[in-house]
């Protein structure tokens, strides 16, 4: 038996198949993952990600510990509750992980990382801030759940306190509001609206309960992948990991070059790396042939080598075979894939495939 989350009552009363996740019990669907996808992409499911890992860092420099720490730059979080997208690099310019990072005060920060990461992260950001006078501790007093499609928010607030549906009206995209001891935040990985919720886990399967009685579905695992490559979204471990830069993983928006004078963990590694010339890129493909993309597929591109892919899955909203591959920066709009020894054409395109319910591809 691994971790259980605040929800895993929850889950076996709906009925959830619970496999192994990186150590946690957790649900890879509740009948369907078919369904679950398509109630995600027209209505509302929620996702208990209280696996995730939830880091206060907080002290008079906490802010310049996390310019050091990440390649994006926290100073461009000026408002309570502004939230940021970033890499945490090593010394070498790849990705430890990937993480959000919430801006409460000058002196605090919320930071949640990946939970199959946890401990290396956490490792890290302690040896990290032996340099400054700042508190890195890990928070386990909340559970989490995601609550995600187009009638992902007007669900949500009928299940929240009138209190916080006060303090979420208008809350923007990439915003938190801290209410009623709920940190409710305007983010999510499935490429719909919707929030990132995180609970008090003693009053997480009552908030459970009053999600479903608003008519949100239950959704698990399997339909939670399947939408965040519909959406282009990077899974850590697959399109990126200790051996890739964030230049070869589609994730070069959120380096902060600017301004100059900043140095962060990585930075000259991929000022070099800039120099010499980045060798691959990121990008999505959508299979012309039959046959399923899946990752570490080998992807050939005629005249200028070969790649790899990194996530592949048939999309439920396309009806069609999508992945991505890292491949050499020169490649065009086609290769082929070697799918059970057999060549089978690709399209390339960016890696984006539909977002609010609506193909880009």
């Amino acid at each position: 038996m691994g971790l259980q989350t605040p929800f895993y009552q929850n889950h076996l009363d709906a009925n959830a198949k619970v496999v192994d996740f990186g150590g946690w019990d957790m649900p890879l669907h509740y009948g369907s993952q078919m369904d679950e996808h398509h109630i995600v992409r027209e209505d509302a499911g929620m996702f208990d990600v209280s696996h995730m890992t939830v880091v206060e860092v907080t002290g008079k420099q906490a802010k310049p510990y996390l310019q050091f720490l990440l390649a994006n730059d926290v100073d461009k979080l000026q408002k309570s509750g502004k939230a940021l997208y970033s890499g945490m690099l090593n010394e070498q310019g790849f990705v430890i992980d990937d993480l959000i990072v919430y801006f409460i005060n000058e002196t605090h920060y919320r930071v949640v990382v990946n939970a199959s990461t946890r401990k290396k992260d956490l490792k890290w950001m302690n040896l990290q801030a032996t340099n400054f006078e700042v508190a890195v501790d890990e928070n386990n007093d909340f559970a989490m759940i995601a609550v995600q499609g187009p009638n992902a928010i007007e669900k949500a607030n009928a299940a929240f306190s009138s209190q916080q549906q006060s303090d979420v009206e208008g809350l923007g995209v990439f915003f938190a509001a801290d209410s009623d001891g709920f940190f409710i935040a305007r983010t999510g990985y499935t490429g719909e609206d919707g929030y990132e919720i995180m609970v008090p886990a003693d009053k997480a399967s009552e908030f459970w309960n009053k999600l479903l009685a608003a008519g949100v579905k239950p959704c698990g695992l399997g339909a939670r992948d399947t939408l965040r490559l519909e959406a282009g979204m990077n899974l850590y471990g697959n399109d990126m990991d200790e051996t890739v830069s964030p230049l070869e993983a589609n994730m070069a928006w959120t380096i902060a070059w600017q301004p100059e004078e900043r140095d962060f963990i990585g930075k000259s590694a991929l000022l070099a790396e800039k120099e010499r010339g980045v060798a691959n890129k990121l990008v999505g493909l959508v299979l012309e042939g039959r046959g399923v993309i899946r990752a570490h597929m080998k992807v050939l591109v005629d005249g200028i080598g070969e790649g790899e892919t990194t996530s592949g899955t048939m999309s439920p909203t396309l009806k069609k075979s999508i992945g991505m591959a890292r491949v050499p920066k020169a490649t065009g709009d086609s290769v082929m894939l070697e799918i059970r020894g057999k060549q089978i054409p690709a399209k390339v395109v960016k890696p984006s495939f539909v977002r609010k319910g609506q193909a880009l591809v």
